[in-house]
């Protein structure tokens, strides 16, 4: 890799974003910036493994843990954005309720199918469910997938009255792609998860001076804008 060029891996809920600030930064410096992205889980496995890279984009217990075994550079560490969870069903389907924690919990009782994945959103989701006690009685429903696009897809595919829950920034991505899904709203606040998402740059890094640029053109003020847009807040 050399130093006019960067490898970014980077968690898929700020895809969106992460994606046009590259563009972006490359028009600006000059520089080449490699992109790929995986859920949150398996950019901790890939970091903690050892595989080169040159800034990481990742929920912070993943980013403590790249701390703690000196991964990243730590003083570059700064909050890219939060994103919240959403539920969707496919295009043409009526919209269930979800207007409190009892509406949801009743709905996903209600469904033919209940959708998530396998990252934060759908970790989450799945302790809510035993939280929400309905858990043994829709394990059958529940359809678990690898990621966001993915549970988006399984949607947009299923004829029956299926309900998907993910990151409200991978909703909006899919929609804007044509996906025939719908989105009905966030999860009641009650229910509500928040995943925070930082970014910093990897200690193996040979361009330390454009993965530091990057960092900050990721997390400046135009930066949380174009995230904003995104779904990322």
């Amino acid at each position: 890799m050399s130093r006019n060029e960067l490898r970014v891996l980077s968690a898929g809920a700020v895809k969106s974003g992460v994606a046009r600030r590259a563009a972006d930064f490359e028009k600006a410096r000059g520089c080449r910036v490699e992109l790929e992205f995986a859920i949150g889980p398996k950019v901790r496995e890939r970091v903690l493994a050892g595989e080169a890279v040159d800034v990481v984009v990742a929920p912070p217990a993943a980013m403590d843990e790249f701390a703690k075994q000196g991964r990243i550079d730590a003083a570059t560490r700064a909050l890219v954005g939060r994103s919240r969870v959403g539920v969707f069903v496919r295009t043409g389907r009526p919209l269930p309720d979800i207007s409190s924690a009892d509406a949801f919990k009743q709905t996903v009782l209600n469904t033919d199918a209940l959708v998530y994945n396998k990252a934060s959103s759908g970790i989450y989701i799945g302790k809510l469910l035993e939280r929400l006690g309905i858990a043994e009685a829709i394990r059958d429903k529940v359809i678990l997938v690898e990621s966001g696009s993915a549970v988006m897809q399984t949607v947009a595919t299923d004829p029956r009255g299926t309900l998907g829950v993910g990151q409200i920034s991978e909703i909006r991505v899919q929609i804007d792609k044509g996906t025939a899904i719908t989105f009905v709203g966030p999860l009641p606040d009650a229910i509500q998860n928040i995943t925070t998402y930082d970014a910093a740059v990897a200690t193996a890094t040979r361009a330390p001076d454009a993965a530091s640029a990057f960092v900050s053109f990721l997390t400046s003020g135009e930066g949380r804008q174009v995230f904003a847009a995104t779904g990322i807040d």
